[in-house]
């Protein structure tokens, strides 16, 4: 099995995290994304979205983050990361989604390079523009925790596709130096998976491709 990733990204980061929980080998190729090795071949003869992750699983090619943890969860059942209970499954989704679809798009990469080479904001709108979303986002991510939450992590006492989603976005907000200090349920997960292998194994600056 091999993961093709980016050290930073949060996508492959969440990907990472699934492959750790389960402990699932796999070997890492490092496609750099801010030289745009992404939108060329060879990956795109791999992923032709052009996008990290991809996973390759004995030929069989796949991207998307949240896609890949499924067919993970799939594949090899034990620690499910997606809940089979509906009501579980569904607020797993549910916060999943928020970070994945909501929060993300709005900060990654090449949004913010559109922002900035096509639409001519200066580093401080852009920063302004990330740090405004990534309020915006959280506060929702801290109500729907308290809410419905409960249990050392999103949604219980083990780790599930919504950890896999929220740590990675909580590192990027801080490597972004925004103000996480109105988050505290977010915050006390971030700190059990900073002490946890998986967690750990996979951050970001433990990785074969990370740029110092």
């Amino acid at each position: 099995m091999k993961l093709y990733s980016f050290f930073n990204s949060s996508a492959s980061y969440r990907v990472r995290i699934a492959l750790n929980l389960k402990g699932l080998d796999a070997d890492i190729e490092g496609i750099n994304i801010r030289n745009g090795s992404q939108s060329a071949a060879p990956y795109t003869d791999v992923n032709p979205v052009g996008l990290v992750p991809a996973l390759d699983d004995d030929g069989f090619q796949l991207g998307q983050s949240l896609a890949i943890i499924d067919y993970l969860d799939r594949k090899q059942p034990e620690p499910l990361l997606i809940p089979d209970e509906p009501k579980l499954r569904a607020r797993v989704l549910e916060f999943s989604y928020l970070i994945a679809c909501e929060i993300h798009p709005l900060n990654n990469l090449r949004t913010l390079r559109y922002l900035q080479a096509d639409s001519g904001l200066s580093d401080a709108q852009k920063n302004q523009w990330y740090a405004h979303w990534i309020a915006d986002g959280l506060a929702k991510a801290e109500e729907l925790v308290k809410r419905h939450g409960g249990g050392d992590w999103c949604f219980g006492n083990r780790p599930t596709l919504a950890d896999c989603c929220l740590i990675p976005q909580l590192a990027n907000a801080q490597r972004m130096k925004c103000d996480l200090s109105p988050y505290p349920l977010l915050n006390a997960i971030a700190d059990k998976a900073r002490q946890h292998p998986a967690f750990i194994k996979a951050a970001p600056e433990n990785q074969p491709d990370v740029i110092k």
